[in-house]
């Protein structure tokens, strides 16, 4: 069972095989632990940090290699209620990451700033969706 916290082999294996060139934007949703949990040796462990706040270190050193791969935030949102779905889905954390290409956020993860940072968000997730996604020109229409 997992809590969907990080991707699975098969999981990342279909991402890479998708177009890389292309501009990609990633719909993040994210539930919080009340308490982060921090792997044993880590300084932060015995730390009483909410998710939150470890939420909070993983934006604070995630964010300027996000920047630095070209990557921005495109949209950020607050949860009020789910009109449909599973009605125990709730979320803490709404927002939609874009990317120049699939190579930017590769590149993002497997910087070594991002592999310190990721720890913060491994400690403050209870349970994530990371959705891929292409963008497509706006129009009046929903299809």
């Amino acid at each position: 069972m997992t809590n969907y916290i990080d991707p699975d082999r098969d999981q990342f294996d279909s991402f890479k095989a998708l177009d890389r060139e292309t501009p990609i934007n990633m719909l993040n949703l994210v539930r919080l632990r009340e308490k982060a949990c921090y792997p044993d040796d880590h300084a932060l462990a015995s730390k009483a940090l909410t998710g939150a706040q470890a939420y909070k270190n993983y934006g604070a050193e995630s964010g300027p290699v996000l920047a630095d791969v070209g990557g921005s935030i495109l949209w950020r949102g607050q949860f009020e209620a789910t009109l449909i779905g599973p009605g125990d889905e709730a979320w803490d954390l709404m927002f939609i990451a874009q990317y120049p290409n699939a190579h930017a956020f590769l590149r993002m993860i497997s910087d070594p700033r991002y592999k310190l940072a990721v720890v913060h968000r491994q400690a403050a997730v209870a349970t994530s969706r990371l959705i891929r996604s292409a963008p497509l020109p706006l129009t009046d229409q929903f299809a």
